[in-house]
């Protein structure tokens, strides 16, 4: 690996370009306005995790209409192969497909006006985080890909992967599942990249980290239990709500007094809360769920330990008791630092190399993470927010005002081959 990073320093923008074919970039050029067309399709479109039925229809009938041969996994997943004609490695491109449970905003032509149901309750649906943008850079890189096949080295394998935002009423599915069912092993993935389009960075620029990138996120529940009395009389009875308040503050507490936020973040969010049915009853009951999010393993596991003492002592100080319940739904997506810096000059040719910059971590979370437990992986982000505009006024991922432009879908597409045909050129 060390003669391979020597290399790969020393290798020009030029050289990298000439690993492609010469019409290489007219291919891409002529892709670029079905890429805008799927997605605006997809956007219009959106469904929920491991419900993504007419988004895999779409897929698996393009990657067919190419010649790439097709499997259907994990519930509503795609899998593409593409064999090249040249000897090399084995590839992986991943997409995420699922929209969110999300009423649209955005006045464009091609919103989404879909409802469906999630977890019990009508929802608006919209694609609040880019993926439709994925799925259509990945459609539209097997695409040119395939028209290479000839100059192709190795196997690309194409990663459509439903239900990334995390599954209904605790159903498998999301990277864990597709990897159960054998989408990194048959045939075994050597390494595996992954794209995500930002909102708040402008287009056609894209930011990559070494290293830990992306937090790990779990998923809790407390449910405190208290006793039921009139509104009017709260000295007979224990009151769970304000057991809850005190129990959200005692976690803050955690995050700003008892963590050392200088080595790595933590954030600990409540965005559920469940209790009562009548305004003047303190009821017995009380649910909350949240998210905590953690760059640093052995902070994950100090944060979860402190959470279940605080909330029992503090339930228990009121005469209350509390149960704290920690899912882990993803681990830290982390980009494997050798493979970071031989690739990076393939994102420079890609996007030019004044629109490629390092980055911090961010405490948002993605299942990418568990493809790299299987191979060595590089998650990059590229950018959506509209020329000119300012970050703090963009609209975040996941809300109802989430936009992006998607004049510079090619560039993610580029980024793709790049990738392909440098790794398994520097890797020899």
């Amino acid at each position: 690996m060390r003669k391979i990073l020597i290399i790969s320093l020393f290798i020009s923008q030029h050289s990298f370009a000439q690993n492609l074919p010469t019409n290489y970039t007219q291919l891409i050029k002529d892709e670029t306005p079905k890429v805008v067309s799927w997605r605006r399709y997809l956007h219009e479109h959106p469904e929920l995790s491991n419900r993504e039925f007419n988004t895999q229809k779409l897929i698996v009938e393009h990657l067919k209409s190419l010649g790439i041969e097709t499997r259907l996994l994990a519930k509503t997943g795609v899998v593409g192969i593409l064999k090249g004609n040249k000897p090399g490695a084995v590839v992986a491109l991943r997409a995420d497909m699922d929209g969110l449970p999300v009423t649209e905003r955005v006045n464009i032509p091609f919103a989404s006006k879909v409802k469906s149901e999630y977890n019990g309750q009508q929802v608006g649906v919209m694609h609040a985080c880019g993926h439709d943008s994925h799925v259509a850079m990945l459609m539209g890189t097997a695409e040119v890909l395939s028209k290479m096949k000839n100059d192709l080295p190795g196997t690309v394998v194409f990663l459509f992967q439903p239900a990334e935002e995390g599954t209904p009423n605790n159903e498998e599915g999301g990277a864990p599942l597709m990897i159960k069912d054998g989408a990194m092993d048959n045939p075994k993935v050597d390494v595996v990249f992954g794209i995500h389009i930002n909102s708040l960075t402008e287009i056609g620029t894209i930011k990559y980290k070494s290293g830990a990138t992306m937090a790990a996120s779990d998923w809790f529940t407390v449910k405190v239990k208290g006793q039921q009395t009139h509104g009017s009389m709260p000295w007979f009875g224990i009151d769970p709500i304000v057991v809850a308040a005190q129990i959200i503050q005692g976690f803050q507490n955690i995050v700003s007094r008892q963590e050392e936020l200088t080595k790595a973040p933590v954030v600990i969010t409540v965005g559920i809360i469940n209790s009562g049915v009548r305004s003047n009853i303190i009821p017995e009951e009380l649910t909350m769920q949240g998210t905590i999010r953690t760059l640093d393993s052995k902070m994950q596991k100090e944060v979860h330990e402190k959470m279940k003492l605080t909330a029992e002592k503090i339930a228990e100080a009121s005469g209350a008791t509390a149960e704290v319940i920690i899912n882990t739904k993803t681990l830290v997506t982390y980009n494997n630092p050798d493979l970071v810096k031989m690739m990076v000059p393939s994102l420079e040719t890609a996007a030019g190399k004044d629109f490629v910059k390092e980055t911090e971590w961010t405490t948002g979370a993605e299942d990418f993470s568990f493809y790299g437990e299987k191979a060595p992986a590089f998650f990059f982000f590229l950018g959506g927010m509209p020329k000119g505009q300012d970050p703090k006024k963009a609209a975040p991922h996941h809300t109802p005002d989430f936009y992006i432009d998607d004049s510079k879908l090619d560039v993610g597409v580029k980024a793709f081959c790049q990738l392909v045909f440098d790794y398994n050129k520097l890797r020899k």
